[in-house]
C-alpha cells in the first residue's frame, strides 16, 4: 500500500516537473575540446567539437543611445506614473542619483524594490515622433541560446523593431517587428512564432502579441529563440541531434541565431487610445528596467573558453586554430583547409582540427618561417632548416645579415625582418644595428649613410671639399665647381688657382705680359699652401 502510494506521488512529481521546466536548463554537451585516451600506441589525444558555456551576455556589452541626449533628467522633468497615467508628479533629475534613470540601469541586478530602470524624455515635442535607438554591441560574434527578453516599466511601445547586425553595426537587418496594428504600422499581416514551421522558421514576422497598454502583467517583450529551436528539437528540446544536424548543414539557420550587435528601435510609445492626449504629454515615454540576452561566444566549435580582457571578448582557440572566432588555421598548421567543428555525431561531434603543413621533427618551432627541421646529434637539439622571410637562427628567431628586427611585428610575422638599405658608397658594410642604423665611412652620416658631414660633399660617396664659398675660396678670379675643384682663368692654375701657369713652364719674364702675384696675394696663399700640404714655399 505504502509502495503504491509512493510510486503514485513520484509519478505525479515527474509530471509536474516536466510541466514546470519545459526546456532543459543546459542543452547540449561539447564542454571539452580534447582528452587523452589509451591505444595500442600508448596515450594519444582524442579531439572533439567544443564550445563555451552559454551565459548572460549583457555583462560584456556596450550600450549606445541615439539620440544621445534622449535620457530624461537633463533638464529635470516630471512624468506620469505607469499605474495611474494621470498622476503626473514623478520626477526625473539626472543630477540626483535617487531620481536619475541612466542607461546602465537596464542591465543592473533585478529584484530591487522599487525597481530601477532607464527612462527616456517625455513626448513633450509632440507631434514630432518620439523615437529611440538602443544599440547593444559586443565587438565579438555571439550565438544566441535563449529568448531575448525586454522588460518595460512604461507601457510596451505601440511600434518597435528588433534588428541584428553580423558585421559590427555596418549593416542591419530586421529580426522581428512589434506593433499594436502590424498592417497599419508596417504593412504586414500579424503573426506569432506558433504560425511558423521548420520551412518558414527564418521568416521575419510582425507580432501584435506584445504590444498592449498600461497593464502590470504586460511589461515583457520576447524574441523567441527556443520556440524556433523547438521546430527541430521537439517541444521539450529532447531531440537535440536533429537541431544540431540542421545547424551543421544549414548555414542560414546558424547565421539566423548569430549576431555581433542588436538594436532596439522604439518608434512610438504606448498610447493606449486612438488619439494622443496632448494635454498630458508627460504620460508618454519609454522606460526599460531589464534586458536579458543569453548566448555564447562564437568559436566555430574550436574552444570552450571565451575570456573578457581589456573590454574585449576573445576565444581561447584549440585544435591548432586562431583568430577572434577561431576562424583560420595557425601558421604551420595548414595541411588542409580550415573547417568549423561539427556537432555530429552526438555527443562528441567532430573537431576538424588543423594539421601541420609538413610533418615536423621533435620540438620544431620555427615561427612559421620554415617547415623543415634537422636534429643535430652532437648538440642534442633540433634546428630549423632553410629559414625564410630573411630570418636565421635555431628557431628562425634572428634576422639575416643586412636586415634588422621590425619592432612592431610579432616573431611569426612575415615582415619581422626589414632590410637595412645601407648606402654602399657611404657605409662601411651592408649591415646595420638593431635600430636599423648603418656604420658610416669618414665624412658620412645619416641612418643609411647617405648624407655628408659639414666640410664634405657627395661625389661617389662623401669627399672633403676642395673649395667652397666660406673658407676655401678660389683665387685670382677662379670659381668653385661642385666643391671638388676650382675653374681657373687661362693664366692661372693650381688647386685654388694660386699659381701662374707660366711658372710651371718656366717662361715667366718681363715681356711675357704676366706679372708675378703681388706680395699681398703671396702672403694670403702661405697658410693655404700649408693647408694643402705644399712641399716648398711659394715663389715671391
Amino acid at each position: 500500500m505504502y509502495l503504491s502510494r509512493f510510486l503514485s506521488i513520484h509519478a505525479l512529481w515527474v509530471t509536474v516537473s516536466s510541466v514546470m521546466q519545459p526546456y532543459p536548463l543546459v542543452w547540449g554537451h561539447y564542454d571539452v575540446c580534447k582528452t587523452q585516451i589509451y591505444t595500442e600506441e600508448g596515450k594519444v589525444w582524442d579531439y572533439m567539437a567544443c564550445q563555451p558555456e552559454s551565459t548572460d551576455m549583457t555583462k560584456y556589452l556596450k550600450v549606445k543611445l541615439d539620440p544621445p541626449d534622449i535620457t530624461c533628467g537633463d533638464p529635470p522633468e516630471t512624468f506620469c506614473a505607469m499605474g495611474n497615467p494621470y498622476m503626473c508628479n514623478n520626477e526625473c533629475d539626472a543630477s540626483t542619483p535617487e531620481l536619475a534613470h541612466p542607461p546602465e540601469l537596464m542591465f543592473d541586478f533585478e529584484g530591487r524594490h522599487p525597481s530601477t530602470f532607464w527612462q527616456s524624455a517625455t513626448w513633450k515635442e509632440y507631434p514630432k515622433p518620439l523615437q529611440v535607438n538602443i544599440t547593444l554591441s559586443w565587438s565579438k560574434t555571439i550565438e544566441l541560446t535563449d529568448n531575448i527578453v525586454i522588460t518595460f516599466e512604461s507601457g510596451r511601445p505601440d511600434q518597435m523593431i528588433l534588428e541584428k547586425s553580423l558585421d559590427y553595426g555596418r549593416t542591419w537587418q530586421p529580426y522581428q517587428y512589434y506593433a499594436t496594428d502590424c498592417l497599419d504600422a508596417f504593412h504586414m499581416d500579424p503573426k506569432s512564432v506558433k504560425d511558423l514551421s521548420q520551412h518558414t522558421v527564418l521568416e521575419i514576422i510582425c507580432t501584435e502579441e506584445y504590444s498592449t497598454g498600461y497593464m502590470t502583467n504586460s511589461k515583457i517583450i520576447h524574441f523567441e529563440i527556443k520556440d524556433r529551436f523547438a521546430f527541430f528539437a521537439g517541444p521539450w528540446l529532447r531531440n537535440m541531434a536533429s537541431l544540431y544536424g540542421q545547424l551543421d548543414t544549414t548555414k542560414k539557420l546558424r547565421d539566423f541565431f548569430t549576431v555581433t550587435d542588436l538594436r532596439i528601435r522604439l518608434l512610438r510609445p504606448a498610447v493606449g487610445e486612438i488619439f494622443v492626449d496632448e494635454l498630458h504629454l508627460a504620460r508618454y515615454f519609454y522606460a526599460i528596467s531589464d534586458i536579458k540576452v543569453h548566448g555564447r561566444c562564437k568559436c566555430n566549435l574550436h574552444a570552450t573558453v571565451c575570456v573578457y580582457d581589456n573590454s574585449k571578448l576573445t576565444c581561447e582557440c584549440e585544435h591548432n586554430t586562431t583568430g577572434p572566432d577561431c576562424g583560420k588555421c595557425k601558421k604551420n598548421y595548414q595541411g588542409r583547409p580550415w573547417s568549423p567543428g561539427s556537432y555530429l555525431p552526438i555527443p562528441k561531434g567532430t573537431a576538424n582540427t588543423c594539421i601541420p603543413s609538413i610533418s615536423s621533427i621533435g620540438n620544431c618551432e620555427c615561427f612559421g618561417h620554415s617547415n623543415r627541421c634537422s636534429y643535430i646529434d652532437l648538440l642534442n637539439t633540433v634546428i630549423c632548416v632553410s629559414c625564410k622571410h630573411n630570418t636565421r637562427g635555431q628557431h628562425c628567431e634572428l634576422c639575416r645579415l643586412g636586415y634588422f628586427r621590425n619592432a612592431s611585428a610579432q616573431l611569426d610575422d612575415e615582415n619581422v625582418c626589414i632590410e637595412c638599405y645601407c648606402n654602399p658608397l657611404g657605409s662601411v658594410h651592408d649591415r646595420c644595428n638593431g635600430s636599423g642604423f648603418c656604420e658610416c665611412k669618414t665624412g658620412t652620416t645619416g641612418p643609411k649613410c647617405d648624407e655628408c658631414l659639414p666640410g664634405n660633399s657627395w661625389h661617389y660617396g662623401c669627399q672633403p671639399n676642395v673649395c667652397d664659398n666660406e673658407l676655401l675660396h678660389c683665387q685670382n678670379g677662379g670659381t668653385c665647381h661642385n666643391n671638388v675643384r676650382c675653374l681657373c682663368p687661362a693664366a692661372y692654375t693650381g688647386i685654388l688657382c694660386e699659381k701662374l701657369r707660366c711658372e710651371e713652364a718656366g717662361s715667366c719674364g718681363s715681356d711675357s705680359g704676366q706679372g708675378a702675384p703681388s706680395r699681398g696675394s703671396s702672403a694670403l696663399l702661405l697658410p693655404l699652401a700649408a693647408l694643402l700640404g705644399t712641399a716648398g714655399p711659394l715663389a715671391i
